[in-house]
């Protein structure tokens, strides 16, 4: 039978927003690493940037009646989480960005979005039409844009073919770092129902003690006491914070659609690198700038519509009634979003939905 929903028309709004979120404090994070980590050996500026984060997920963690606790299935994925989004991915990324400029660094990782989107479609299958299509293709033609414009500028820029090599092989490495968080990205999908504070400091304390064992072993200096709060401090915000919106956007409409709004990530890198002085302002950054924002606003704006089944399910997620999904009764009605074991019951409806954990029927 068919249920009247109190449900927004514009499902997708609020996923876009939270990824827009984390695009722009990872985006503002790149260039900032690059600065506070001269000096700092790429596992040792992993290490401390993750125990920022881990930190961060200590102190938002929520109690199991307000989220779903971390299982102990989750170990496995969780483990490969921290291996490819907190080893290394950043280890990566810092070794590149001792090697070329921050804009150029900042605008390869829009790449990272191309790895996510193709995973989330083979893996989960997610649903994506003639918008959100378009909206990727804006965002990924308005990153390469901006990749391109960057050309060869480095930090080395102009000192001759070997200083060209070394800036080749640092973009390489920023490339081999979006891959290692497009796996990531994929693998968190699955894990989106849970705490994102009890994910955040599950990953990052396993990367962060991972990286500085490393470190240690491969006889990386201690750094000073100012760069290493430094990093602390943006792994916090720029990795922490970000990874819990990223959570929270995956859980609001899909690992594809959050991976294509984080895209915007280099932009706002690109544009911080700018106003710390590295380059100026140019005709191709705004062309590049122009479709990324044109591809976040399709994505805002997304309402795919049409009747479909639920089938029954048992599970566990923060959920609140009154969203014509959440059906079953308590005791006692809590108020605001709760956590609990729950059965939805078998439903055919009609509203605007985005491939979240109760609308990833295929098409």
């Amino acid at each position: 039978m068919s249920t009247p929903l109190p449900i927004s028309r514009l499902p997708a709004l609020r996923g876009a927003l939270l990824a827009l979120g984390a695009a722009v404090l990872f985006g503002i994070s790149t260039p900032f690493v690059q600065r506070a980590g001269v000096g700092v050996g790429p596992f040792t500026t992993a290490a401390l940037l993750y125990a920022g984060a881990a930190l961060l997920g200590a102190l938002l963690r929520k109690p199991p009646e307000r989220e779903a606790a971390l299982r102990r299935g989750d170990a496995p994925r969780l483990a490969l989480m921290a291996l490819f989004g907190a080893v290394i991915g950043p280890v990566a990324l810092a070794w590149g960005l001792q090697r070329t400029s921050g804009t150029s660094a900042s605008l390869m990782l829009a790449l990272e979005a191309l790895f996510t989107v193709v995973l989330a479609r083979v893996l989960y299958g997610e649903t994506m039409d003639k918008r959100v299509w378009c909206a990727m293709v804006l965002l990924m033609v308005g990153g390469l844009t901006l990749i391109v414009d960057t050309g060869g500028t480095g930090p080395a820029a102009g000192a001759g073919a070997a200083a060209g090599t070394g800036a080749l092989f640092g973009l390489l490495a920023v490339l081999a770092a979006t891959a290692a968080w497009g796996v990531d990205n994929t693998l968190s999908r699955a894990l989106a129902e849970r705490d994102p504070a009890q994910v955040v400091l599950g990953k990052s304390a396993l990367g962060a003690s991972a990286a500085a064992v490393i470190g240690w072993a491969a006889g990386e200096p201690l750094p000073h006491l100012l760069a290493a709060a430094a990093l602390v401090g943006i792994g916090a915000c720029g990795y922490g914070l970000s990874l819990r919106l990223y959570l929270l956007a995956q859980r609001a409409f899909g690992a594809a659609r959050t991976g294509s709004v984080f895209a915007f990530a280099p932009f706002i890198g690109a544009a911080v690198a700018i106003a710390l002085g590295e380059r100026a302002l140019s005709v191709g950054m705004m062309a590049g700038a122009a479709l990324m924002l044109a591809g976040v606003a399709l994505h805002l704006a997304e309402a795919h519509e049409h009747a479909h089944d639920h089938e029954p399910v048992d599970h566990e997620h923060a959920h609140s009634h009154g969203d014509g999904h959440h059906t079953h009764t308590h005791a006692q009605m809590p108020v605001g979003e709760h956590s609990h074991p729950h059965r939805h019951a078998p439903m055919r409806h009609a509203h605007s939905h985005v491939p979240d954990v109760h609308h990833m029927h295929p098409h």
